[in-house]
């Protein structure tokens, strides 16, 4: 049996067989093309340059598309710790600013808490070149059956 050790490196596997569309198209369309820079018990950082299929109808990167990715990335950050895809039960996103099609940003995840069944996750994105945030999510999920990796 693998060992909390190895969370790490099952977290970043979970994370880019989503992007790669092993797992769901959904996760496919929106995390094609995330670059994992780091990933350590309860962190992770990535970068990340915004497709145009994520645009809507301004010209900028669409919330919905931007909410699925912080999804992930909560997800990706527990399992991180834990070894176990969790599911959300409390999810509140802030957007702070918009992003363009080739804008590049940088997303951390954090576990910054635990409570019984429920980890709570922040993710915050930031524009690359500026450092602006663009979205910051504070994120509770919590463990199901069956789903460890």
């Amino acid at each position: 049996m693998q060992g909390e050790d190895d969370n790490p490196q099952k977290s970043r596997k979970w994370l880019e067989d989503m992007s790669n569309g092993l797992s769901h198209e959904l996760e496919a369309l929106t995390l094609g093309g995330i670059q994992i820079e780091d990933v350590q018990k309860g962190l992770i950082r990535c970068r990340f340059l915004i497709p145009k299929h994520l645009l809507d109808k301004d010209g900028n990167w669409h919330a919905g598309a931007i909410a699925v990715l912080i999804d992930d990335i909560a997800a990706a950050t527990i399992c991180s710790v834990s070894g176990l895809i969790k599911v959300s039960v409390s999810f509140n996103i802030s957007y702070f600013s918009t992003a363009k099609i080739q804008e590049e940003v940088e997303i951390e995840g954090e576990v910054v808490g635990h409570k019984n069944a429920l980890t709570l996750v922040m993710v915050r994105i930031r524009k690359k070149d500026s450092g602006e945030m663009v979205a910051l999510a504070k994120q509770w999920m919590s463990s199901t059956r069956g789903a460890r990796l």
